[in-house]
């Protein structure tokens, strides 16, 4: 009688499909079909539209086709580049911040501790938080004449201060909005890594006399380091889509203080009504989102080291 291996064998050497190979990529094709038509077809069309000068209302039929004009006068436009600009400098400080105060609180709270639970409860809470919420709790807070900000600071002896009205305040007021949403998502990321290292490695560290600090510095972090940049990763995309805080908040003002790229776009497609110049500034904010992306994988490889959690 041959045995269940050599039956295996026969079954599997004929000209019928290896289903064991092919299972797993009909499991994930309706997911890559619906990012095809989801993330593909929006982007495509965004470029499509970039070439024309369409207004809302108008049949697009009727919309001339103006070349590379709108793309022309975007690399001319300083709005354009200040908004640029005011997004690269909200990246740096938000994402620099929630990165050290993320992987600090992790720190703190991955071993078991009296009460851990309750603290990493009340750290994710701001993550559940819609954003429209928080631009309006946070609008609040700031209020010039009734938010509570400007309360205490006043106890404290300090002079009331318009936090919205001046564009350095404002900037900061969106900052520390971002901050305070924002950093337990870096906070959940890097404990689960943390939580997920061997306990082997980490306690033959200590048996080799590494202190604390080393433990931290070159041993725990180093083998989550993919995690680490998975997380700097999502949160640069996110800086460069997120629009709604800064929307309810500020409306990109005063002036263009606090008007990120996103938020540009959206003003020139909704309030200006130019739909292919949005489109055009959109295709840059792509590319910019993709370049900064493929440098961060580049440069840090998070999938180099298979020995990484």
């Amino acid at each position: 009688m041959p045995s269940a291996n050599a039956a295996d064998l026969r079954s599997t050497s004929g000209s019928s499909p290896d289903w064991r190979v092919i299972s797993p990529y009909l499991f994930i094709l309706p997911a890559v079909l619906v990012m095809a038509v989801g993330l593909l077809y929006p982007v495509i069309e965004a470029f499509h539209l970039a070439f024309y000068d369409w207004d809302i209302g108008q049949d697009f039929d009727d919309a001339p086709n103006v070349g590379f004009a709108h793309f022309t006068r975007m690399l001319a436009d300083p709005d354009v580049w200040e908004s640029i600009s005011v997004t690269l400098r909200f990246g740096f400080w938000t994402i620099t911040i929630e990165m050290i105060l993320g992987v600090a609180l992790a720190l703190l709270l991955e071993k078991p501790i009296r009460g851990a639970s309750v603290f990493r409860t009340i750290f994710i809470l701001p993550l559940m938080v819609s954003p429209v919420v928080v631009g309006l709790i946070w609008r609040y807070l700031f209020d010039a004449r009734i938010g509570w900000i400007n309360y205490y600071i006043s106890m404290l002896g300090f002079d009331y201060q318009v936090w919205l009205g001046d564009a350095d305040l404002a900037f900061f007021a969106i900052v520390l909005t971002d901050i305070w949403q924002w950093t337990p998502f870096i906070f959940i990321i890097v404990i689960a890594g943390l939580q997920a290292l061997p306990s082997e490695i980490v306690e033959a560290s200590r048996i080799d006399g590494a202190n604390w600090w080393q433990q931290i510095f070159l041993v725990k972090l180093p083998m989550i380091r993919s995690i680490l940049l998975i997380a700097l990763l999502m949160r640069l995309i996110d800086v460069f889509r997120g629009m709604e805080v800064m929307y309810i908040m500020t409306g990109g003002g005063p002036g263009r203080a606090t008007e990120l790229l996103s938020l540009h776009i959206y003003n020139r497609a909704f309030d200006a009504q130019q739909l292919g110049y949005a489109s055009a500034i959109s295709v840059l904010l792509i590319l910019i989102v993709f370049a900064l992306s493929f440098a961060i994988l580049v440069m840090g490889n998070p999938m180099r080291d298979k020995a990484d959690v």
